[in-house]
Parts: C-alpha cells; sequence; structure tokens
C-alpha cells in the first residue's frame, strides 16, 4: 500500500471515530500518532519520535511539547496538539512560538487530530510566521496536498527541498483562499475591474450593485461550464477508447472477401488451439473466422470473444492474444508447436470470459 493509500485510510478512520474521542490525550493516541507513524517515523523509539520534549525557557520552566520528530539528536520538527473538536488559532500555539525560537527545529505543526498546520520562519529567521505555510483536513485530504505532506516522510524528508516550496505554497493558498472568497461574495474591487471594462459610463452605486450580482452569476457559470466541458471531454476520450477496443475485437474487412485464403497451416493451429482448449471447455465452442491478414479463434463463435490471433501470411508467423484493454499481444513462433507453450495464456482468456458471463 502507498503513501496516499495510508493517508487516506487514516483520513477514514478519524472520520469515523471522532465521535468517540473524548480528550486531548485519546486524539493524539488515536489519530496523531498514527499520523506520525504513516510519516514513517517510530513513534516508540524516542530517537525518532520524543513525547513532551522538555526545553526550559527564560522563566518558563519545564514547558512541554507534545511531540518532537528528531533527526541526529536534535528536533527538526515540533508537535502541538489540541483536542479534535478545539479549534486552531495562534492564541494556542503560544508554546509552538516559544519552543520554534528556542531550538534547533525549522518546522512545527499545529493539529487537533483532524486538521493540521505546518509552520516555519519564511518572513523572519528563527521566528515561527503567524500564517501556516501548509495546512489540510485529514479527513477531506486532496491527492496534490498529499504530495506536498509526503516530503515530511522520513524517507523523503529534505529541508532545502521543503523550504525551496514553502514561500510559493503559502501564497498559493492564501491566493486560493482569496480567490474562493472573491467567487462567494465579488468585493467591490474586484467587481469594478470587470465592469470598467464592460460597461462604458461612470460605475455608480447603482451600477456597482447590478454588476455584482452579474459577476456573481458570470463566475458561477464560468466554473459550471468549464466543469461542463471537462466531463464532456473525459466522455470522448471514454468513447475514442471503446470504439478502439471494438476496432481491435471487430473482423477485419477486406476489399474483396474472396482474397481471403485459409491455408493448411492456418487449420492446423486451429486444431492445436481446440485439443489445448478441450481440458476446459466442449471444443464446439471453439470457432474461427479468417480475415486478410490474420485468423481468428473465437469462442462462442462471437466476434466480441477473441481467444487468440494466428499472423501466419507474413515471413514471421505470430501468436497474439488481447490485453485487458484489448490491445494486441504478440509473441513470434518458429513452428505450430509453440503454441503448445500458450497453453496457460489461452486458458486465462477462456476464465476471463467464463466469468464475465457469470456476473452478467
Amino acid at each position: 500500500m502507498d503513501f496516499k493509500d495510508q493517508i487516506k485510510m487514516l483520513g477514514d478512520r478519524v472520520g469515523k471515530l471522532k465521535a468517540q474521542v473524548n480528550t486531548e490525550e485519546a486524539t493524539k493516541n488515536a489519530f496523531i500518532m498514527p499520523f506520525i507513524k504513516e510519516l514513517g517515523y517510530d513513534v516508540f523509539n524516542p530517537f525518532e519520535v520524543t513525547p513532551e520534549l522538555v526545553a526550559d525557557i527564560g522563566i518558563k520552566q519545564g514547558e512541554k511539547i507534545d511531540y518532537a520528530i528528531m533527526q541526529n539528536g536534535e528536533p527538526i520538527i515540533l508537535i502541538e496538539c489540541k483536542h479534535h473538536a478545539a479549534p486552531l488559532n495562534v492564541n494556542n500555539a503560544s508554546q509552538l512560538f516559544r519552543y520554534f525560537h528556542t531550538t534547533k527545529a525549522k518546522f512545527s505543526i499545529l493539529t487537533n487530530g483532524i486538521e493540521y498546520r505546518f509552520y516555519t520562519d519564511l518572513v523572519e529567521s528563527n521566528k515561527m510566521d503567524e500564517k501556516p505555510f501548509f495546512s489540510f483536513d485529514i479527513t477531506d485530504i486532496k491527492d496534490n496536498q498529499i504530495e506536498e505532506l509526503k516530503k515530511f516522510h522520513k524517507a523523503y524528508y529534505d529541508f532545502d527541498n521543503i523550504v525551496n516550496t514553502a514561500s510559493d505554497l503559502k501564497h498559493t493558498n492564501e491566493l486560493k483562499k482569496l480567490i474562493n472568497a472573491e467567487f462567494a461574495s465579488p468585493s467591490p474591487d474586484f467587481v469594478k475591474h470587470f465592469a470598467r471594462q464592460v460597461y462604458p459610463s461612470v460605475i455608480t452605486a447603482k451600477v456597482l450593485e447590478q454588476f455584482t450580482n452579474l459577476t456573481k452569476i458570470s463566475l458561477h457559470q464560468y466554473i459550471s461550464d468549464l466543469i461542463t466541458e471537462r466531463l464532456k471531454s473525459a466522455l470522448t476520450k471514454e468513447s475514442a477508447v471503446v470504439q478502439e477496443q471494438d476496432a481491435a475485437l471487430a473482423p477485419e474487412a477486406p476489399a474483396d472477401p474472396n482474397q481471403i485464403v485459409t491455408t493448411e497451416e492456418e487449420l492446423e493451429g486451429f486444431m492445436i488451439i481446440k485439443t489445448i482448449l478441450r481440458q476446459k471447455i466442449p471444443v464446439a465452442r471453439v470457432t474461427y473466422r479468417d480475415a486478410l491478414s490474420y485468423f481468428a479463434i473465437l469462442l462462442d463463435n462471437n466476434n466480441r470473444k477473441t481467444i487468440c490471433r494466428l499472423y501466419f501470411n507474413g515471413t514471421k508467423k505470430y501468436f497474439v492474444t488481447l490485453d485487458e484493454q484489448r490491445k494486441e499481444v504478440r509473441s513470434e513462433i518458429t513452428s505450430l508447436d509453440d503454441l503448445f507453450n500458450y497453453s496457460d495464456a489461452l486458458f486465462k482468456v477462456i476464465e476471463n470470459y467464463e466469468k464475465a458471463k457469470e456476473i452478467v
């Protein structure tokens, strides 16, 4: 199971269990420790994960941070935990701010086991930013967020790589929030930007009110049209794939059917295939149809149930089956006896057709 699947499964588990998790300590055990484990760290090894890390800070003696992920004896990531129902904000992250300043850790996480907020020092060196550069809800995590999270996995952790992308990630997230806010409720400046380009006169209060509504409608229609186009494009591609698959299964249609010559070698090959398949099915179910460039062997005389194809008309001879995408899988043979080497492949084809019939 890959990292994405593991994180998705954890998110599902968190969503199902949160109603039964009633304390901060239970949140740590049920949600946050499994999360650290999925990042590749041994939560039971204090050389990798130190719980309740203590660092005396001025008059603040004996303060503890919930978890510190360690590397070479030094903390690299600090984690402050809250109960899953508790909101996350700067006010309840005071310990993170203090510890970030006094340790060598360059990343910190504020979490309630559902939402995770990642911080660093983009604004002022060695001082934790007030805004996270990366955040997500593990019960609704997106694929692109999983790719960013993967950078913190023990196997992929690279400080320079994360820092180089942290700034762009932070600004991108902030821009997305602004765009979402404008789409939900367009601001006057946003509306004026577009209104001035389509309205030939002065933007009065009444015009601004009119264009605020028009802008909101236009944005929603644009998104709707965009989704519709994406769906149409996906359906077109799917249709093309189906047509390609059907073409692969369809018999060849030569301009002149009289050009087709069924050779003794093809018939002998057919008899060998029947001999092999009689171990699995009645031989009466195995039929053939010859085409200009290949000799098709079918199940139940059905073009959509191609067992194999024999290409015996060229200088080289090929035994061909169709894969799950209906693409030809070619194997060169030097003699008809070589066909016996493909018994397992033939049995598999029959097995797949029989299973499909049972499902129907």
